[in-house]
């Protein structure tokens, strides 16, 4: 009896072959948009939560560099986080969009904490 490779099965045919985008479901610019995302993003996001995050334990009576030091400390944690999350997210605009707004928010209070502590 003959064996059938693959090819002779029909497994391999044109019309059973997976498309290109379930095998590589990344688009071309999915991975540059991301590592800027990773980088910029994670940068921005780790300095407002550094900011935020000496604010507010300078607010709450802490000394300011032990409050800046343990802000830092976490920052790098947070922006080590922050890299792996942009890859391993399902989409770049929603990695763009919480970075930019988690970002954006943690500076606004960050700035109004420190109106309050130097008034």
């Amino acid at each position: 009896m003959k064996r059938l490779s693959v090819y002779e099965n029909g497994i391999n045919s044109r019309e059973n072959k997976m498309d290109r985008t379930s095998v590589f479901p990344l688009k071309s610019l999915d991975i540059p948009l991301r590592v800027l995302a990773a980088v910029i993003g994670g940068w921005a996001a780790s300095w407002s939560f550094v900011a935020f995050a000496t604010a507010g334990l300078a607010a709450l009576g802490s000394e300011f560099h032990d409050a800046e030091t343990a802000s830092l400390m976490l920052g790098v944690l947070l922006f080590g986080g922050i890299v792996m999350w942009a890859f391993a997210a399902p989409s770049t605009l929603r990695v763009w969009a919480v970075l930019l707004g988690g970002s954006l928010l943690f500076n606004l209070i960050a700035l109004e904490l420190q109106r309050m502590i130097l008034s």
